[in-house]
């Protein structure tokens, strides 16, 4: 099958690119595709003539989001929207990830949200997602919509990091930090949920999906987890959301239920844990991804 992959540079695309390598892949960046040039869209996508499509591509400066929201809106809604009327017109599949960030106005929550709950942004960022999934939800009879949290991987893109990399480099300049203990989450590895997405696009089960690794965390008891693996010796201080005030606000709780992908799929994806061991790992091997270094 020859699939289009968009934001091929970032974590999820990278990841992609590498896991779905028994298809014929296109992998195209910003410079190739940039969905805030709307009327180019679907005939740059002809050029491509792709069978199926994976949007992985976002406007994912949460903070910045904020006093940018019109821009946020056109890449993570009106862009996806035109992709996917691309699909439909086309008749081909559109794999289409999207964010825990869709909720968090049930500050009360504990339970994991389903596909099924009501969505609540609190964020710029968050609403611009949303109006994505139901553009692409309504405009694409064969989508897989994907909601994922926490994502952490290696990326081609200069500058980019994950949590995992902020933590890493300001223990190495710092003898002391704080991080959020009241924010409730699962981290993702970028590989785990590409596979998933692979195993995914071999079945017709079209729809709304969640999809994250197993387990739940705090990004205070994350950071304890990075620093105990790579034998790292820092105080680190539990803090709350509003002693590290941010523009936008995050979902105290977002942990979601992944248990319809664990019955189309016949697997959960492996724990959170393992997940980050395996990213240390490749990242202590300095791994080459399509010629580049980690």
């Amino acid at each position: 099958m020859r699939i289009l992959i968009l934001g091929a540079n970032g974590q999820l695309g990278t990841a992609c690119s590498q896991v779905l390598t028994g298809h014929e892949l296109v992998q195209w960046t910003r410079a190739d595709l940039d969905l805030v040039q709307l009327p180019d869209i679907e005939t740059t996508l002809a050029e491509a003539d792709p069978e199926l499509i994976v949007n992985c591509a976002a406007y994912n400066l949460v903070d910045k989001a904020e006093q940018e929201p019109g821009r946020a809106y056109v890449v993570n809604a009106l862009g996806p929207r035109r992709v996917a009327f691309f699909c439909q017109t086309h008749d081909i599949p559109f794999v289409h990830v999207s964010t825990d960030y869709v909720f968090g106005m049930e500050i009360d929550r504990s339970i994991p949200f389903s596909e099924e709950d009501k969505p609540g942004p609190l964020s710029a960022y968050g609403m611009s997602k949303l109006a994505g999934e139901y553009f692409v939800r309504n405009e694409c009879d064969r989508h897989f919509v994907i909601r994922t949290c926490g994502l952490f991987g290696p990326t081609r893109l200069e500058g980019k990091g994950n949590f995992v990399e902020t933590m890493l480099e300001l223990a190495a300049d710092q003898k002391a930090l704080t991080v959020v203990n009241d924010q409730h989450c699962t981290p993702t590895y970028a590989f785990h949920l590409a596979e998933a997405i692979g195993k995914l696009i071999e079945t017709e089960n079209y729809g709304l999906y969640h999809a994250t690794n197993h387990g739940a965390t705090t990004w205070y008891d994350f950071a304890l987890e990075i620093f105990k693996r790579m034998q790292i010796e820092i105080e680190v201080k539990p803090i709350t959301s509003a002693q590290f005030a941010r523009p936008a606000k995050r979902p105290g709780y977002s942990l979601l239920d992944c248990g319809k992908l664990t019955s189309v799929l016949g697997a959960s994806l492996p724990d959170w844990q393992q997940g980050l061991q395996e990213y240390l790992d490749l990242r202590a091997q300095h791994a080459p991804v399509n010629g580049e270094t980690i």
